[in-house]
């Protein structure tokens, strides 16, 4: 069987893939999006309404809320919303929850909803 030839223009996609997949973006992104699908599960219906899952890095879990009021008990929540994370996630990723107030959004009401 002859031999492949050895290609020049650099690694192949199999290997640029697995390097992507694991690197830190794909994963973090990849658990924001099962995060955010399951949001309601995390807070409940009400407050799913009121806020959002904007990041997660270095174990650090960032939510948006649509208002200070709002901010505050996530802030109150930040244990219990940690945890249902995780559940979710199936992982202890979740170390910590870090709450922002989001400005107005494009629709002209507050986000995150």
């Amino acid at each position: 069987m002859p031999e492949e030839p050895k290609r020049r223009d650099g690694a192949g996609i199999g290997e640029v893939v697995r390097h992507l997949l694991e690197g830190g973006v794909w994963r973090r992104g990849i658990a924001l999006g099962r995060l955010a699908r399951g949001w309601d599960r995390v807070v409940g219906d009400r407050l799913a309404k009121e806020c959002r899952p904007l990041g997660l890095e270095k174990g650090g879990l960032l939510v948006g809320a649509s208002s200070a009021a709002w901010a505050a008990q996530i802030g109150f929540l930040e244990r219990e919303i940690a945890s249902k994370a995780n559940e979710v996630l199936g992982s202890a990723d979740v170390k910590s929850v870090r709450v922002v107030v989001e400005g107005p959004s494009r629709g002209g009401g507050r986000g995150p909803r």
